[in-house]
């Protein structure tokens, strides 16, 4: 952010409370609409080839987000100073997304996302290796916590080790990959001409595996989820920069785990599906280890402004 301006006068900590509120409530909504996506997901992939719910989702998002940044922007949106980054983004969430709807294939919503919520605790420990940043003891033992109930989660022993176990584990590398090049790339880059780029590289990626996974569709509601899926994707997007603009990311960090459970909601209403007993502690693992590395992260920002 910019210095403030001294003419202006600085909001009054009741403005600038109700902001943060407002953020937390926008990202609530954003994480609901990742769980919509995820769900809906699941349900259309067993109706449709996989890579032409990957075309449907890309395309319905970035016909959303031109429609959003346009009016806005206008051809500006277009400016950017690291092509190169902005291709390689738009293709590392590609390939996040190949394996993230083909992971939703074998694993139920709930698990699936709990899985994924590991990210930023590889994060942590990816962002000490390669851009030198200092990480706390008490980090790596909540990097350990959280893997220990990736395992609990995915349970690769006996009969139930297969290739589908490499997966997520897969989608959580990645997944890590396009969250530290975002990260980089936000010092630069304003966040809509990212995200207008990202949706539509992604498309002209995804289009040319069509001309051989394409297949007729007569079904309404096929049509009405893949529709849902771009418009769940896009939304969500859009709702989770409105709300890192009204609230710091250390403050939003914690409200992120909330979406294991509209994702457990979404598995239970479409699928009748509860996690069991072991599950449910893998899942609390995790929660509660990214959780408290949020809250963390939000106590060492505030150390900081002191």
């Amino acid at each position: 952010m910019s210095e403030p301006v001294l003419s202006v006068p600085m909001p009054r900590p009741a403005a600038l409370n109700a902001r943060m509120l407002a953020g937390m409530g926008l990202l609530l909504a954003a994480v609901a609409c990742f769980a919509v996506l995820d769900t809906t997901t699941k349900r259309v992939t067993s109706e449709v080839p996989l890579l032409m719910a990957i075309w449907a989702r890309y395309f319905f998002q970035a016909l959303v987000t031109t429609a959003w940044v346009l009016p806005q922007k206008g051809l500006a949106v277009l400016k950017t100073q690291h092509p190169g980054m902005q291709v390689t983004r738009g293709m590392l969430l590609i390939v996040v997304t190949g394996l993230a709807f083909a992971s939703l294939q074998v694993m139920p919503v709930g698990e699936f996302t709990a899985v994924v919520m590991t990210t930023p605790l590889l994060v942590t420990l990816l962002a000490a290796r390669l851009l030198g940043e200092h990480v706390s003891v008490f980090r790596v033992v909540l990097v350990t916590g959280g893997f220990a109930g990736t395992a609990l989660i995915v349970r690769p022993s006996g009969d139930a080790m297969s290739w589908w176990l490499l997966l997520p584990l897969a989608l959580v590398v990645a997944n890590a990959a396009f969250q530290l090049l975002t990260s980089k790339m936000t010092r630069t880059e304003a966040t809509l001409t990212t995200q207008f780029y990202t949706s539509w590289v992604g498309t002209a990626l995804a289009s040319i595996p069509l001309l051989w996974a394409w297949v007729p569709i007569t079904d309404l509601h096929i049509w009405l989820g893949l529709l849902l899926m771009g418009v769940a994707g896009a939304v969500g997007h859009l709702l989770m920069i409105m709300a890192f603009e009204r609230t710091p990311a250390a403050t939003l960090m914690p409200y992120m785990y909330l979406q294991i459970g509209f994702a457990m909601l979404g598995g239970w209403l479409l699928f009748d599906h509860i996690p069991d007993h072991v599950s449910l502690i893998g899942i609390g693992l995790i929660a509660a280890c990214g959780t408290a590395g949020g809250l963390l992260t939000l106590y060492e920002s505030r150390l900081r402004q002191r």
